[in-house]
């Protein structure tokens, strides 16, 4: 049997010679020159039960392969925004501003086209599967190192008593650890970094120094005024001018970043009445700093609950951005808010409000009260109304704790 097939392959062999060697006496000046470096290919042996056969080397074929190539320009790429960020810091440790590189559409389309919706979801699982009594304490205690957290602030400290990631990722803090600042009018709702904060001018809000995204974006478009807790403008006014209720009043807004192993809940900054909870889904995109230095809109293309109403001086707003694996967005008092759920689209905006015939102001929220949590760290934009005289006592970039002032008239 081994001698009926290897006959056949011993007459291909034999007429292999003469046919590249009379290909390469092609008239043709370029396809002799490609025929002339085809006969140099170096060829290799190996055996089969009947004869010796020849093939090109194995090292030609794997470059061909994609998935090398892919690795290499990954890696490459990876590396080259790396050496930037690194730059960036050391530039900035001499004090010199750097202006932001913003990303491309299509770099922002392809990290869109990542699925951090489900991975959210598949990552909330996770955060509620019951971790066995001996592996909570060496698995918390990864997570406390990695991010800094510190468990003396907890309510309960023994990291036995956490069933799962989901339960210490909310765990409770004790009472005396945040005092509420009552001088000030406006405090913090979180821990966090203060990324961003000052007046609103002509409808762009800063998520970070020189990086905008729209307010009318952000908030979503106006719906019926008996609806809102502010009264009708004309289609002339800018949008802007929409929120602004009385007159001499400016529009303010401060941005604040949860990072992992900050406090994860959320409270009232002030006192306030909550008319209208709007839920945009959307994408989940990380909201870290570098991030939002290199994304312009990231806060409109995430996912996020925007909560308005009114307080002494007019309009006031709290937002609650997503951000991957942060796709777990709760309010206390809204039971029907569910986030980063299959059944609604991208694109879209779902309304609801709080205002009924029954209770006609709304959800009154005093400050420092417990308003929400994330299920990991996240975003907090503040947008409201006061008078020109208020002043935030913030400096960009500093950290910040639930309680500690805002600012104030």
């Amino acid at each position: 049997m081994a001698a009926s097939v290897g006959q056949p392959c011993l007459r291909l062999l034999r007429g292999v010679a003469p046919w590249r060697s009379s290909l390469c006496r092609c008239e043709d000046p370029t396809m002799s020159h490609f025929l002339q470096s085809l006969q140099k290919l170096p060829l290799r042996a190996f055996n089969t039960d009947a004869r010796k056969l020849h093939t090109a080397p194995a090292r030609a074929l794997f470059l061909l392969r994609p998935l090398p190539i892919l690795l290499v320009s990954g890696g490459g790429y990876i590396g080259y925004r790396q050496y930037e960020k690194y730059r960036e810091r050391e530039l900035e440790k001499l004090g010199l501003e750097i202006p932001p590189k913003l990303a491309g559409h299509w770099e922002v389309a392809l990290y869109k086209s990542v699925p951090t919706r489900l991975l959210s979801r598949a990552w909330g699982r996770l955060n509620q599967v019951e971790l066995p009594h001996w592996l909570r304490r060496p698995v918390y205690s990864l997570y406390i190192w990695t991010f800094g957290v510190n468990m003396k602030e907890a309510a309960v400290e023994d990291l036995h008593h956490y069933r799962n990631l989901s339960e210490f990722f909310r765990r409770k803090l004790k009472p005396q650890a945040r005092p509420v600042c009552g001088l000030h009018s406006v405090i913090s709702p979180s821990d966090g970094k203060i990324l961003n904060f000052g007046q609103v001018k002509n409808c762009e809000v800063e998520q970070v120094k020189g990086v905008t995204y729209s307010l009318e974006s952000f908030l979503g478009p106006r719906t019926n005024a008996e609806d809102l807790p502010f009264p009708p403008a004309s289609s002339c006014e800018s949008f802007r001018n929409q929120l602004v209720t009385r007159e001499g009043n400016e529009l303010y807004h401060c941005v604040i970043y949860l990072a992992p192993g900050d406090y994860h809940c959320f409270h009232s900054p002030t006192d306030w009445t909550v008319s209208r909870r709007r839920h945009f889904p959307g994408s989940l995109m990380s909201v870290n700093p570098g991030m939002a230095r290199w994304i312009k809109e990231l806060f409109c293309h995430n996912e996020r609950v925007v909560l308005t109403g009114d307080w002494k001086h007019g309009f006031f707003s709290l937002t609650a951005v997503g951000a991957t694996n942060v796709g777990s967005i709760r309010i206390y008092f809204d039971q029907d808010l569910h986030t980063n759920s299959p059944r609604y689209s991208k694109g879209s905006y779902n309304d609801f409000s709080f205002v009924t015939l029954a209770n006609k102001e709304g959800v009154p929220m005093r400050k420092g009260e417990h308003l929400g949590e994330f299920n990991l760290g996240s975003t907090i934009v503040l947008i409201f109304e006061a008078p020109q005289d208020f002043k935030f006592r913030l400096k960009p970039g500093q950290k910040i704790r639930f309680g500690e002032a805002l600012g104030s008239l």
